[in-house]
């Protein structure tokens, strides 16, 4: 038996968000806001948070600076039971941190600080430890420096070669972010993007044309977020879309990695990929409820009683 369900490495930070900031105050002013929040956050951050809040075993590989920002991410890790073994410090650089003053309709503008991130680096002989697990996801390709340098190629590689299920998130995506793509696709069970930086990397237009030119390039299936829209699973076989639920948003910060967090435990839970997707999208609409990457998500009964209560759109 594999000692954790899952383990998601990757992008992780600290985010300071606040609420609802419709302008920076000229000069030296100041604008009174309802709401600051600090919570960890990241592709990686975002994801086990929220899996660990339905009730998977779960483990993370991070790198943290030597400072108050990474000591609030891993006392938040060490109250939801996350195994922070596998999370490295370095002095090298700060904990990577974003501001984020979030707009009325909930968008959110970032101020982003790039830091720790940066210095993860799995080595090769701790590639067995991370693929200990059922699930690994990984998370952040194109702020993640050292590991963008083909050690994450290499990490997926050895997970599926030891029968592990691969899922992969990424952020930011810029113009050689392609090309630190394609080498590690073949090892990716569940490519994860959201449809419009699917669609920025493809220059496809349809889910059903963009997840194409990712099967093409060695993904096993597309699972592509889209906000109100939903999300869409595009295979070889069929494109379905998955409704979002019907809910006022306040915040989206996080709504896509803890789309990932619940995918993975709805799969570990022995869900099938449609019926983890509709978890997903329940725990991403619970976060787009509140202020940071994990609100709203208590635990797998309240995410249960909300997918049986809360309406989905059309």
């Amino acid at each position: 038996m594999s000692q954790y369900d899952a383990v998601f490495v990757g992008l992780t930070l600290l985010d300071i968000a606040g609420r609802p900031v419709s302008a920076i105050p000229a000069g030296g002013g100041v604008q009174f806001i309802e709401q600051i929040r600090l919570n960890p956050a990241g592709t990686a951050s975002g994801a086990v948070m929220n899996a660990a809040k339905l009730g998977i075993r779960t483990a993370t590989s991070a790198c943290l600076g030597e400072d108050e920002k990474a000591e609030f991410i891993l006392n938040a890790y060490r109250r939801l039971g996350i195994d922070c073994s596998l999370i490295q410090r370095t002095a090298r650089a700060e904990t990577s941190a974003t501001i984020l003053p979030i707009r009325p309709n909930g968008e959110r503008p970032a101020l982003h600080y790039r830091g720790a991130s940066d210095f993860l680096f799995v080595d090769d002989a701790d590639f067995d430890a991370l693929c200990d697990t059922r699930f690994l996801h990984h998370g952040g390709t194109g702020l993640l420096a050292a590991m963008d340098e083909g050690q994450s190629s290499k990490l997926l590689r050895h997970a599926k070669r030891l029968g592990v299920t691969t899922s992969f998130d990424l952020i930011a995506p810029g113009p050689h972010t392609l090309a630190l793509l394609l080498p590690l696709l073949p090892s990716v069970d569940y490519f994860m993007p959201s449809l419009e930086e699917a669609t920025y990397l493809s220059g496809r237009k349809t889910p059903q044309e963009i997840g194409a030119f990712f099967l093409d390039h060695g993904v096993g299936s597309c699972i592509f977020k889209a906000g109100e829209q939903g999300s869409f699973i595009v295979t070889r076989d069929a494109c379905v879309r998955i409704p979002a639920y019907q809910v006022e948003v306040v915040d989206t910060t996080g709504c896509g990695d803890s789309y990932c967090g619940g995918f993975i435990a709805g799969l570990s839970r022995g869900l099938a990929v449609q019926e983890a997707c509709l978890l997903a999208t329940a725990v991403a609409g619970l976060v787009a409820g509140g202020l940071g990457s994990d609100a709203g998500v208590i635990d797998w009964e309240h995410t249960r009683r909300f997918m049986q209560q809360t309406p989905r759109g059309a």
